[in-house]
């Protein structure tokens, strides 16, 4: 589901396993809300069971298509085992969690 108000960033709440079934639809769903979207996207992570190479590499290519627009991307509700993956991955930097 994406929440859109004009005032507030654009919020995709995530779900699930991100991976090599899922990763195709998160691409087109983030890359959409980083078109349509303000200047701001929050991913909500608190959903997520699972993360492989994958949502690694959908997650890099918003954070660099983000940029290129202009657009901050941050994510929330990040589990211990997600922010691991993230810090062995160098992307803990890239997207900053937010609380």
């Amino acid at each position: 589901m994406i929440v859109m108000d004009a005032a507030a960033p654009t919020v995709l709440h995530l779900s699930g396993d991100i991976d090599i079934f899922t990763t195709a639809a998160l691409r087109r769903r983030v890359l959409g809300a980083l078109d349509d979207g303000p200047g701001a996207v929050v991913l909500d992570m608190s959903g997520v069971t699972f993360c492989g190479a994958g949502g690694l590499a959908v997650l890099l290519h918003a954070q660099r298509r983000a940029t290129a627009l202009g657009v901050t991307v941050t994510m929330t509700g990040i589990s211990p085992r997600l922010a691991r993956l993230l810090e062995i991955a160098g992307l803990n930097d890239r997207l900053p969690p937010v609380a």
